[in-house]
């Protein structure tokens, strides 16, 4: 069961030098730009992002934005006429973007660590060093933010994984892993949203869809989210 509350979203490529950083601005087709904030997979820079997109959603010749993991692919309605006046306007548009604090739900889910589902585990602390309990309790005690939703249909990439966890994604996917999987892939972690191949390493398992095609919000996470996970039960 998962708890859910409201306590707690073409040219080549250019560098931008702006405000000291460096934020990279290219094509994808005629249509599509992507921006991609710069420094670490951080908060700040997703913060940033998510500000930059609201300010860009108000735009009439702006037809979809799709916000992912520090970047934003911003679609418009018609190939721009002008090129270099586009790339003008979203130049503006990012240094002009302040961080922002969307006052997502907190998602509560309870996790079953170990057992026959955490296939990844023994190789996560091999990895860390870490024994299984100290993976386990260090994995339980963060807490997180969704930076956005992509992949699969409502898995959410989510940013606070303590980093002496991080834990590279492996060489050979397993090939039938399933919905519910809790896992950690580089210095990220997330659940699985549907049964398949994924190469990310399994530490646990959880009982709940992340995504229904008939629910008013068919997604259960959205970026802004906070996620906690719960030690429902340890199988070691």
């Amino acid at each position: 069961m998962t708890l859910v509350s409201h306590e707690a979203p073409s040219r080549a490529s250019f560098i931008l030098a702006s405000q000291g950083d460096n934020v990279k601005i290219s094509t994808i087709g005629s249509r599509a730009w992507l921006i991609e904030a710069p420094g670490d997979f951080d908060l700040p820079a997703q913060r940033r992002i998510w500000s930059l997109a609201a300010t860009l959603r108000a735009r009439d010749d702006v037809e979809s934005l799709i916000p992912g993991v520090t970047n934003l692919l911003v679609l418009f309605r018609q190939t721009p006429e002008d090129y270099d006046a586009t790339f003008a306007l979203l130049t503006a548009a990012w240094e002009q973007a302040q961080a922002v604090h969307p006052q997502g739900k907190l998602i509560e889910i309870p996790v079953i660590y170990g057992g026959e589902h955490a296939t990844d585990l023994d190789a996560v602390c091999q990895h860390t060093g870490l024994s299984p309990r100290e993976v386990i309790r260090r994995h339980s005690q963060g807490s997180y933010t969704v930076f956005s939703l992509g992949s699969a249909p409502g898995f959410g990439y989510l940013h606070g994984l303590d980093p002496s966890l991080a834990t590279p994604r492996k060489k050979v996917p397993s090939l039938n892993m399933l919905k519910g999987t809790v896992t950690i892939g580089g210095a990220q972690t997330g659940v699985s949203a549907l049964t398949g191949p994924n190469g990310w390493n399994a530490i646990g398992f959880a009982e709940l869809t992340l995504f229904d095609p008939r629910a008013e919000n068919p997604a259960l996470m959205a970026p802004g989210d906070s996620v906690r996970f719960l030690p429902e039960r340890i199988e070691l």
